[in-house]
């Protein structure tokens, strides 16, 4: 919509893209930064270097010791300093020990979306690269944290404001889940969010994120009413369907290349108890549970409030089902369950709770202070595949069973036709996911261990057990093209998955709204939509 007209019209292509950089381009000159600077109410701004040339190859020790040092001159309350008592604490906040062992040269803590702005104007002025976390719960190094640059934290953005009509939630993009469900479990209300308390609402929703609630409202990215932004040029924008629709449409799925997030205005609707809970079964019942899911998955349009994870786990010797079944009623072993219910388990706890009860057990599944690594997968809906699959996996873990603090896990759960029919909300989202495509299998390899000398190994086996899983998809028909980012393992490119039309479009939207390409050239880390990222793979 934005960028290409100027495709279309050759004669006025250069006059569009220069008044796209205009208009969302950075500062040039000390003079621009210190205007954008002051529409932000900042004037008491020390003196700034000539920013280096943008073809110059920077050493980011000394550009973002500088950019640390200004910061500190303006804002001093949001800074904290490498070796300092906050630092080392905000430090400890993350899942996986690789993005605890990352050590930027300053974290920067905003109170507002206006220090978000100021943070960014001036790290990206210095040419100083940048991380952003919400949560912290992505496993690789380099994703949420940064080496030798600035980490912007957005832990104080904790805003939960319920609308007067109950319709909208207004959240901080610094809130994990357990912080909204616990505002809005008291209040009979819920929205569409992560299944884990302590994953950050940030990262979850600009990816996709499965909720229990998605086989009747869709992903946490189609609740999303606004958003509001902090673009590379340190304007603030609420981003919606009818303001931005392209940018809008952008931060459904497209990650981390548009802008910070600062705050998510959250669909909400009303939500009582349900029932659920997490049920051990052994691994011979491999068949019978996948057969169930095949049959779930293919039945979900006559129930959209189930939802079905399904993990096939080692720990100390033994392989297991550690299933989750979650019901958005306060209705205890509801039909849609049958099949999976009559399977003979070990353990259940399954019971009628709150929301903000099964995120903590979920939560307590999946600890951190652990190496921690993701892959992911996607494959049409076979029962036949999953049992292929989890063979896979058994022969490449019974050769790492010797390492330290070893659990993996096998993680399924089905995207269904009602979530699908439901990512066209408000103008469709991103993904690139057609309703006659599903019922799909989205796979998740979990794996964490505890001695990084181990790392090499564990990432080459997971590596083999997707490769191996995609060549037996392939050869029954059942492959599928989708990358989940949230899932997704620092090699692998998620946006091509999306489609050669979102993948275009996501560029035009990226080039219209950064034109100097902060996002991508300065905030090098997740994934980025030239398939590039700045993760480290096994620190």
């Amino acid at each position: 919509m934005y960028v290409l007209p100027c495709l279309f019209l050759l004669g006025s292509w250069t006059a569009c893209c220069l008044a796209a950089a205009a208009t969302y381009g950075g500062p040039r000159s000390v003079d621009e930064l210190h205007r954008a600077l002051a529409d932000l109410g900042v004037n008491n701004v020390p003196h700034l270097p000539v920013p280096p040339p943008a073809q110059a190859q920077l050493k980011t020790t000394d550009s973002c010791s500088t950019t640390c040092d200004v910061l500190t001159g303006i804002k001093q309350d949001i800074v904290s300093a490498s070796g300092s008592l906050t630092y080392t604490q905000l430090q400890s906040r993350y899942w996986s020990l690789q993005q605890v062992e990352t050590l930027p040269a300053c974290r920067v803590v905003p109170k507002s979306a206006s220090d978000v702005a100021i943070t960014l104007l001036i790290t990206a002025y210095l040419k100083c690269p940048f991380a952003v976390k919400s949560g912290g719960h992505a496993a690789f190094s380099g994703a949420s944290n940064i080496q030798s640059g600035v980490t912007i934290d957005l832990s104080n953005l904790r805003q939960v404001d319920v609308s007067a009509d109950k319709t909208v939630t207004k959240v901080g993009a610094g809130n994990r889940w357990i912080d909204v469900y616990s505002k809005l479990d008291p209040q009979g209300l819920s929205v569409i969010g992560g299944r884990v308390a302590d994953i950050g609402v940030g990262g979850l929703t600009l990816g996709g994120g499965v909720s229990f609630f998605s086989g009747r409202y869709g992903w946490a990215l189609d609740g999303v009413k606004n958003y509001q932004v902090v673009l590379a040029n340190g304007q603030i924008k609420d981003v919606n369907q009818k303001s931005y629709p392209d940018l809008y449409f952008a931060l459904r799925g497209g990650g981390n290349n548009f802008g910070i997030v600062t705050r998510f205005d959250l669909e909400t609707f009303p939500q009582g108890k349900m029932w659920g809970g997490m049920v051990v079964h052994p691994a011979t019942a491999n068949a019978s549970i996948y057969r169930a899911f095949e049959n779930f998955a293919n039945n979900a349009p006559k129930d959209p409030d189930a939802a079905l994870i399904t993990a096939y786990a080692y720990f100390q010797g033994g392989y297991f089902f550690s299933n989750d079944y979650e019901y958005a009623k306060p209705i205890a072993y509801p039909p849609v369950f049958k099949e999976f219910t009559s399977i003979p388990n070990i353990t259940s706890t399954m019971r009628i709770t709150t929301l903000s009860d099964l995120t903590l057990e979920l939560n307590a599944s999946s600890p951190g202070g652990f190496r921690e690594t993701y892959t992911t997968a996607t494959f049409k809906n076979s029962a036949d595949l999953q049992i292929i699959i989890t063979n896979l996996f058994v022969t490449e873990i019974d050769k790492l069973k010797g390492a330290k603090g070893f659990l993996p896990a096998l993680v399924m759960q089905p995207i269904t036709e009602p979530m699908i029919h439901l990512f066209q909300k408000n103008g469709g989202n991103a993904l690139g996911i057609a309703e006659a495509e599903g019922p799909l299998i989205l796979m998740n390899l979990a794996i964490m261990w505890s001695e990084k000398a181990d790392s090499d190994r564990i990432i080459a086996a997971a590596d083999r057990i997707i490769d191996n899983a995609h060549h037996a998809a392939q050869a029954l028909g059942r492959d599928f093209r989708y990358v989940y980012q949230n899932y997704a393992s620092l090699k692998q490119d998620v946006f091509q998955g999306y489609g050669g039309e979102n993948l275009r479009r996501l560029g035009e939207v990226s080039r219209r709204f950064d034109p100097d390409q902060v996002f991508r050239k300065l905030q090098p880390g997740y994934f980025k939509l030239d398939g590039g990222n700045g993760g480290i793979l096994t620190t």
